[in-house]
């Protein structure tokens, strides 16, 4: 699978509404048929830092991902709110689902 986290800093005064802001996105990227999750998060530390986790099945369904029509759609609706440019980490593993962590495992 191919799997990324990307951290975006959205501009104070819109910190508290980029979940609506980029519901659409979010929406229609968790319906392709290739995304396995796209999952926001807000920092405890930074209000204004959102962590995306995202995995698509493969490397055909992350490139159908960057070049479908919402994606493009999204490069032009959100940079407006983001106080710079995100920052990803992306890498290919295997497998296509979360692991449990044994150190931490529940009875």
């Amino acid at each position: 699978m191919i799997f990324i986290t990307a951290k975006f800093r959205i501009q104070p005064e819109h910190a508290d509404d980029w979940p609506e802001i980029s519901r659409s996105f979010t929406e229609a990227t968790r319906a392709e048929d290739g995304c396995l999750w796209f999952d926001w998060s807000r920092s405890l530390d930074d209000p204004t830092e959102y962590v995306l986790v995202e995995a698509f099945r493969d490397g055909a369904a992350g490139g159908a991902h960057v070049s479908s029509e919402h994606f493009r759609a999204a490069q032009e609706s959100l940079p407006p709110y983001l106080a710079e440019t995100p920052r990803i980490v992306n890498f290919e593993v295997p497998g296509t689902a979360w692991s449990e962590l044994g150190e931490m495992a529940v009875d």
